[in-house]
């Protein structure tokens, strides 16, 4: 898995393709209310020191899947707040945003000199388990700010210290997933019983 920077017109526009998606925007806010970002914005994050873009690709070749990136990068507080898309959905549900997230978080502690990334996610979006996997702590929640299809969703609050991050690797993913596997399968069998 490589993590690039956002530095080709291709990939730029391959990115906001994926961000110009409901399913995929619709989990979002950039500031104002704006949801979807235009090939000529994400070129101009990419270009800001206050955002830190980076595609990540599948282990098998170059092909980008995904992005990761940090916006409000402080260099003063040494702070930032992270987000992620799965832009390649035939990868969803293999780790890859899982891995991908937790070297991105080891680039920006170790190279941007961070201190504490935080983080935020719409109460029943399905990345909550990769925020939770990377050992991203729950802070608070925000009630009633967040719409999707006219209805109102909570967003729940959380960050991470450097001090606590620890970086993934394919085996420790798996051992983590696998003790999730577990905790589900037991939980369902004492449903049924």
């Amino acid at each position: 898995m490589k993590l690039l920077p956002l530095d080709t017109p291709e990939l730029i526009e391959l990115v906001a393709s994926w961000l110009a998606r409901k399913e995929n925007y619709q989990w979002l806010e950039f500031g104002g209310g704006r949801q979807i970002l235009t090939p000529a914005l994400l070129k101009v994050m990419a270009q800001r020191e206050t955002h830190f873009l980076r595609a990540y690709t599948s282990d098998r070749d170059d092909a980008s899947i995904g992005i990761v990136g940090l916006n409000n990068v402080d260099r003063t507080f040494r702070t930032a707040m992270f987000w992620g898309v799965s832009g390649d959905k035939s990868f969803r549900n293999r780790g890859y945003s899982t891995i991908a997230s937790s070297k991105f978080m080891t680039l920006a502690f170790r190279d941007l000199g961070l201190y504490a990334i935080n983080t935020w996610s719409v109460d029943h979006n399905p990345s909550l388990r990769t925020i939770e996997r990377l050992g991203f702590r729950f802070i608070g929640r925000q009630r009633q700010c967040h719409y999707i299809d006219g209805r109102l969703y909570d967003r729940l609050l959380f960050d991470l210290l450097a001090s606590e991050h620890r970086e993934l690797d394919k085996e420790r993913w798996h051992r983590i997933g696998r003790s999730h596997r577990e905790a589900d399968y037991e939980q369902r069998q004492a449903q049924r019983g």
